[in-house]
């Protein structure tokens, strides 16, 4: 029997008939090259022309034409020349199907300079609000089509329960029906309603419950590691949302990078086929995650009939496309993939794009289609109010002793670095896959409200006076201070820990200060996730969780001021200490699911435990490691520019850093050395301790290179090593050991000076200590 989300027999049967005659008309090329997800960095409208890929995509960190910041109608201008390309005639009468783009809009269309920024999942679970969510999911839509895109990669429908997990800001909740309902609301706000008749009209994009299944409940939270335990009540929990989903129509599924005992989503055919399509009736299609069948074993990017074999309808291969086409194509050629199979695969591709409204004779350019063009609705005030709402919805006041909320005509004084920061706010997935607290507002997001902002204006509003002081100084003693503080930005592995502690103690450092002067304080912690907070909560006068909120700072500031009651309240259990041991479905939360101070409601404050040995042991040494740069780590050129976490260019194009996949995306990176050029690594810090890099060369330098170290400012000590780059020429990744027998100044300060062009990649830097004498190695 068919779904509530699946299509009434009469219509699906003309469908059914109108794609099987395309596919009965189509090469096997044809039809290899709808399952074909490359990247839009790696390919051009003439590779499009030639190859006719299904699909494409933009990933987290490219933008049009090399361009991540560029504005909207250069985004909709590469939409139209991809669709061009794609329905070029082709000869022997064969039919041209359309492409579509696919793009991770996860909380808004945040790829794109001046899109409404909305909170993150772990906020919006908060909120408990399906409807709510109904509307970001319709609003979002909006936004992504009048850019020229089709599909979004969205919602991350994952049951985290271990917080340590880096995506965890992606899930809405610890509990799966919560999950179930606010997932299936957002696929209905991007989508519409199965049977309305808006379905994928204009202003609707495709949707897709990720990641199928299990993302959230790997061992210690490990991103893209192993889950075990029976499979039914592994499904019972993980795979609770999915049936929801579905019944709301959703159109995709994407495979997770996760192991299910032993075996690879991407190829494991018994829950892609068994329980995805034969249990759960799902009829749409099954898109891989980045290069996520490569990690099927005997797999490579290249080489892996065994997903297409497993379910998998598309792989998302970035960069590695035309050697997966042509494998792809002898497989199906020799009989290795079924030609049954294959044409299974096109039928589910098609019949989405037909749905859609993408293929048959109405099929419209991107920029003609729905709202497409419609740039004024990127970020519109309607758009932003609803993100406004979502905000407050979702602050959850944990402590309060009286002083939430603010009292009219209150000097306040906002502390932190955070609070005029709205890229921190804003956290991973914007504008950059790992985000940025480094933006310039202005020019990144026009149109949107820091949390200062937002606090000044409320303040000012009700007869008080706001003071932004990032260091908490003062001229004028305030009566209350706002201190804003919490992670910085991050995705995926990178953000993945080891403990729930926050190492970056500004907040803590701020709050110490206040309570010192008798200040009172209220703190506002910005997080993708709850944390150890218990020496912030001893000091602090109210505790707010305000998660991730976006571009509308504004929505914080209604809940500390008392303009909306506050009505956020936990969808995840807070820890009480520091260790990262799961909390969820157990009774060790210090907070459980559901709890959430109303608006002036007060509550007993004991004196919370402060020990927590993480905060001292296992911090390590790491300065650069799964494609992230350590706090405190800065890179410079030579020329003097900074690239943040090791990414972009120097000034003057004499170095350039780009993201690198060695065993997940971009979890290294690729470094290009003009002759004359330098680059250098400082730590946080000076030590005694040993360099130690995983690297490789990719070029032979034909003139000297020269290892620095020492201290930034001070004594250097200089080591040629030429010789070496060129014995490592070519030889993959490597270990090299810098110790004080070759490097005579052991500091911060760790360089590369070349004569050269040189290109070498950098997957790993640390910290070691080693015993006394020990040689340099390379």
């Amino acid at each position: 029997m068919p779904q509530s989300g699946t299509v009434a027999s009469a219509e699906r049967a003309g469908e059914d008939a109108y794609v099987a005659a395309l596919v009965a008309r189509m090469s096997t090329e044809r039809k290899v090259a709808q399952l074909i997800q490359p990247q839009i960095n790696s390919f051009t409208a003439e590779d499009m022309a030639r190859y006719r890929f299904g699909s494409y995509l933009n990933g987290g960190n490219g933008g049009p034409y090399g361009d991540e910041f560029a504005p909207a109608s250069e985004w909709l201008r590469l939409a139209d020349e991809m669709y061009d390309a794609s329905v070029r005639p082709l000869p022997n009468g064969e039919p041209v199907i359309p492409t579509m783009w696919g793009t991770d809009a996860v909380h808004g269309h945040t790829n794109v300079v001046g899109a409404t920024i909305f909170p993150h999942n772990v906020a919006l679970g908060a909120t408990n609000d399906a409807d709510l969510v109904r509307r970001i999911g319709q609003a979002t839509a909006v936004e992504v089509e009048a850019t020229g895109i089709d599909w979004d990669f969205s919602p991350t429908v994952a049951v985290a329960q271990d917080l340590r997990w880096g995506r965890a800001y992606e899930s809405y909740s610890e509990d799966p029906d919560r999950v179930a309902t606010l997932g299936a609301a957002l696929v209905e706000g991007l989508q519409g309603r199965p049977g309305d008749a808006d379905f994928l009209g204009d202003g609707r994009v495709i949707a897709t419950a990720k990641h199928f299944f299990g993302d959230g409940g790997t061992t210690d939270g490990v991103d893209q590691g192993e889950v075990t335990g029976d499979i039914d009540n592994l499904v019972a929990l993980h795979g609770r949302p999915y049936p929801a989903a579905i019944d709301a129509g959703v159109q995709s599924v994407m495979a997770s990078f996760n192991s299910i005992n032993g075996t690879k989503m991407h190829g494991n055919g018994p829950l892609l086929t068994g329980v995805l399509r034969g249990r759960m009736g799902f009829d749409g299609l099954v898109v891989g995650d980045w290069n996520g069948h490569a990690q099927v074993q005997g797999c490579t990017n290249t080489d892996c009939p065994q997903s297409l074999l497993a379910g998998l309808d598309i792989y998302m291969v970035p960069d590695d496309w035309r050697g997966l086409m042509e494998s792809l194509v002898r497989q199906v050629n020799d009989g290795t993939i079924p030609m049954a199979r294959l044409d299974e695969a096109v039928t589910r591709v098609l019949r989405i794009k037909y749905r859609a409204g993408l293929l048959g004779p109405e099929a419209e350019r991107p920029s003609t289609r729905g709202v497409g063009g419609r740039f004024d609705l990127l970020g519109s005030a309607e758009h932003r109010a609803l993100a406004r709402e979502a905000v407050a919805a979702s602050q959850v006041i944990l402590r309060n002793d009286g002083t939430l909320p603010l009292r009219a005509g209150a000097n306040v004084l906002v502390a932190g670095s955070a609070a005029n920061n709205i890229g921190q706010a804003a956290g991973g997935w914007t504008l950059e896959w790992q985000g940025s607290t480094e933006y310039d507002a202005a020019q990144r997001f026009p149109g949107a409200t820091s949390i200062w902002q937002g606090l000044e204006l409320a303040v000012t509003q009700r007869g008080g006076r706001a003071t932004l002081s990032a260091d908490g100084s003062f001229a004028t003693r305030p009566d209350v201070a706002v201190v804003v503080f919490g992670e910085e930005p991050y995705a995926e592995f990178a953000g993945d820990r080891r403990d729930l502690a926050l190492r970056d103690e500004e907040g803590l450092t701020l709050l110490r200060r206040f309570r010192e002067q008798g200040i009172p304080t209220v703190a506002v912690f910005l997080s993708g996730r709850p944390m150890w907070m218990n020496r912030e909560m001893n000091l602090a006068n109210a505790f707010v969780a305000s998660w991730l909120p976006g571009s509308e700072g504004a929505g914080v500031a209604d809940v500390l001021t008392g303009a909306v009651p506050a009505t956020g309240r936990l969808s995840f259990g807070w820890p009480n200490d520091c260790t990262g041991r799961p909390v969820a479905r157990s009774n060790r939360a210090l907070f459980p699911v559901g709890y959430g101070l109303a608006s002036g409601q007060t509550s007993a404050m004991p004196t919370l435990g402060e020990s927590c040995t993480a905060l001292v042991e296992g911090t390590g040494a790491a300065l650069f490691g799964s494609g992230r740069l350590a706090d405190g780590v800065r890179v410079r050129a030579g020329d003097g520019s900074m690239l943040s976490q090791l990414r972009g260019a120097a000034a003057d194009g004499s170095i350039t850093a780009r993201g690198f996949d060695r065993n997940a995306q971009e979890d290294a990176r690729e470094i290009a050395m003009r002759a004359g050029s330098q680059i250098a690594f400082l730590a946080a810090e000076s030590s005694t301790d040993a360099w130690r890099l995983t690297y490789e060369v990719l070029t032979r330098p034909t003139a000297p290179v020269t290892l620095v170290t020492g201290t930034d400012g001070g004594a250097t000590a200089t080591f040629d090593v030429t010789q070496q780059f060129a014995h490592a020429e070519g030889k993959g990744f490597r270990e090299m050991l810098i110790t004080d027998q070759c490097a005579g100044q052991l500091g911060d300060l760790l360089a590369f000076r070349t004569a050269a062009n040189v290109t070498i990649r950098i997957a790993g830097m640390e910290r070691v200590e080693v015993a006394e004498g020990t040689a340099c190695a390379f």
